[in-house]
This record gives C-alpha cells, structure tokens and sequence, in this order.
C-alpha cells in the first residue's frame, strides 16, 4: 500500500467518523468512492479497539488471559454483527428496502469502527478500576467481590459504547432512507443478544482467573 493510499484512508477515516450519515450516503449514491484500503481501514479500526480493550478484561491475571481474552473479546464482537447482518438486507429487501448489500455493510463498519474507537477510550477507565478495586484493603473488599466488581465495570462500559453504536447506526440507516426512518435499527437487538450470548460462552462475564 503506498504512502498516498494510506494517508488517503487515514483521511476517509476521519470523514466517516465526523460524519458517519454523510459517508454512508456518498456511497450510496456515487456507487463505489471508497477504495479496499479504506474498508480495511474501517475494519482495522474497530479490530483494534476490541483488542486493546480486550487486554484490560483480564489485566489481573497475566500476559496469557490477557492475550487470550483480548482474541475472544475480538472474535464475539465480531460474530454478534457478522451473523446478523445477512439477516437484515434480506428483510429489509423484502419490506422495500432499495439499499445494495454493499451500503448496509458500509453502515455496518462504520458502527463498528465508531464503536472500536469508544472502546479505546474507554481503556483508562477499565485499567484504573480493573487495578485500583482489587487493591483495596481485603477488610473493605474481598478479592472475589473485587472481580465481580470490575467484571461489572466492564459490563457498564460495554452497554454505553452499544448504546453509542446503536445511535451512529440508527442515524446512518434512517439518513439513507428517511422515509423508513430507524427500522432498520432492530438488528440492534439481535447484535446485543448475540454477542451476549457469544460472552458467555467464552467465559467474558466472570472475573479472569
């Protein structure tokens, strides 16, 4: 990739994060602006925030739980959006949708991407109450009731970016097609239940060992 391409996708980037409505929309009607590299931008983005938020969830118990819930945390991120999405272009085409499949993946990382950046930020408040609650004095707070605690944290802070995520999403869809306004917004529920689900079977609700 040439330096020209990357600093154009980094600048894509950044226009999709101002902007999430309006750069879904010039797909939509331009067709095909955006190059691979800025979907791989996008994708890039919000893989990394999953990751580096994922490195926190298990910051207590060495290098390897870290390693390994931040993989988990990843891979259940990515498949509570990935098996839904087929699911709501197939409806939305059948209740006369007009959006191609590829704008409904577009609204789709542009979320993700949002919400990988929320998790990055999120990271200083996950690290401080994942190393300042189990450092309390065990007469004001055992060591089990501390990684409930901040198994709790985590829960708090994953609900606020998927709520922020909701919102982008919401915007973007009723942005591309006003007269359908948020509709298509229910898929939300099937992302939030599938990645719960995808949680607790990877074991990402209980404290890390």
């Amino acid at each position: 990739m040439s330096r020209e391409t990357l600093r154009a996708s980094v600048a894509q980037i950044g226009r999709s994060l101002r902007g999430p409505e309006e750069f879904a929309l010039a797909w939509h009607r331009e067709g095909a602006p955006y190059r691979a590299a800025v979907w791989l931008a996008l994708a890039a983005t919000a893989t990394s925030g999953t990751l580096v938020y994922g490195l926190t969830m298990g910051i207590h118990a060495g290098s390897r739980t870290m390693l390994g819930r931040s993989l988990l945390f990843t891979v259940a991120s990515a498949l509570a959006w990935v098996i839904p999405l087929p699911a709501l272009y197939i409806l939305n085409s059948l209740t006369g949708s007009r959006l191609r499949a590829s704008t409904t993946l577009l609204a789709a990382l542009v979320t993700v991407s949002w919400g990988g950046l929320a998790l990055l930020a999120s990271v200083p408040v996950n690290w401080f109450f994942s190393v300042a609650l189990p450092s309390l004095p065990p007469e004001l707070i055992g060591p089990r009731s501390a990684g409930w605690l901040v198994a709790a944290v985590n829960g708090l802070v994953l609900v606020g970016v998927g709520v922020a995520m909701a919102d982008v999403f919401c915007r973007i869809v009723e942005r591309l097609e006003p007269a359908r306004g948020r509709q298509p917004g229910w898929v939300l529920l099937l992302v939030g239940a599938i990645g719960f689900q995808m949680a607790y079977v990877f074991g990402l609700l209980t404290p890390a060992a």
